[in-house]
């Protein structure tokens, strides 16, 4: 090892990196000890104490507000290559054990959340080596992460088209129509899609996969999405329909258990349910990292499994 690095190295700990890291991340000395199990004034001496080896400040308050100097800058763009380096040494080290190891980033779309802990469960099982991580987002943040590349693999429905995506279909999304239990429409037989539209519809903001989803039936049987009340989640949609706001179209394993306590009722409504699917989803030419192709076969190997499951699942007579 050259002298000048021995000299720098010898200044440093891996525990001041690793905490630097979290800081930059987080942009908050308080959620980084959160993160690491650690109490603030901790954090801040970790801090001081890698600024004094360096002989230069790393971090400034600008207002309230933490920001990164020059040299802070050029210290994360190191710390980024050492633990991508160690991540790919731990996947290296599994794989010679026939093993796979290393972090899982997934991002998954609210609709999504529902059947997510039911795909990692048997992975997890197969592979307790690999970490993973899991954020729910709106669709419009799944798709701009999905344009930045910031994780291994998105889970969405409704992927659009026209852009260079690779996208693997795994499980059928069943969108139902909702009405709270005593509402006048299940006193009907053969409603029509319009005369549902047109009783108090709830909708998703748009953008979101399921409304996106009711649109594009509408605009195939030339109907016309009457203005609605909009909401900010399916499970805030959900509420609203039980507290007797409207009417909605929603996914059904979404209200499994609102179905069983008899609070929401499926109605028999002409074209309905919808029927999407869920999908893996990244960019084409991305390279996946050996856990992301893991979980890729993985998910492939069981499509058929899944859909049993979910289809014994979602096993409501409609009213």
């Amino acid at each position: 090892m050259p002298h000048s690095v021995q000299k720098i190295a010898s200044r440093l700990t891996f525990r001041q990196l690793q905490v630097y890291k979290a800081v930059y991340d987080l942009r908050s000395y308080s959620k980084a000890g959160e993160e690491l199990g650690l109490t603030q004034p901790a954090v801040s001496s970790q801090i001081r104490q890698l600024e004094a080896a360096l002989k230069q400040p790393l971090f400034e308050y600008i207002g309230r507000k933490l920001y990164t100097t020059a040299a802070g800058e050029l210290l994360y763009q190191t710390i980024s290559g050492i633990f991508n380096e160690l991540e790919n040494l731990q996947s290296d080290l599994a794989a010679l054990q026939g093993k796979v190891a290393g972090e899982l980033k997934l991002v998954a779309v609210n609709t999504a959340q529902y059947v997510v802990p039911y795909l990692l469960r048997a992975f997890l099982d197969l592979n307790p080596d690999v970490k993973i991580s899991v954020k729910v987002v709106n669709r419009a943040t799944a798709l701009e992460r999905l344009a930045n590349n910031t994780d291994d693999l998105v889970i969405m429905g409704m992927v659009p088209e026209g852009r260079s995506l690779t996208s693997i279909p795994f499980l059928d999304n069943e969108l139902v129509p909702v009405v709270p239990d005593g509402h006048p429409l299940l006193l009907k037989s053969n409603i029509s899609a319009e005369e549902f539209l047109n009783s108090q519809l709830l909708l998703r903001e748009a953008g979101s996969g399921s409304r996106l989803a009711l649109e594009v039936f509408c605009q195939e049987s030339r109907l016309k999405i009457p203005s609605a009340m909009e909401l900010g989640s399916n499970d805030s949609v959900k509420h609203a329909v039980i507290a007797g706001l409207g009417v909605a179209v929603l996914p059904k394993l979404g209200l499994l258990p609102e179905l069983q306590l008899g609070n929401l009722k499926i109605p028999k409504i002409s074209g309905f349910p919808l029927h999407r699917s869920w999908c893996l989803v990244h960019p084409v030419n991305k390279h996946l990292s050996p856990a992301a192709r893991a979980f890729v076969e993985y998910i492939q190997q069981n499509i058929s499994g899944f859909n049993e499951y979910f289809a014994r699942e979602r096993n409501f007579k409609s009213e």
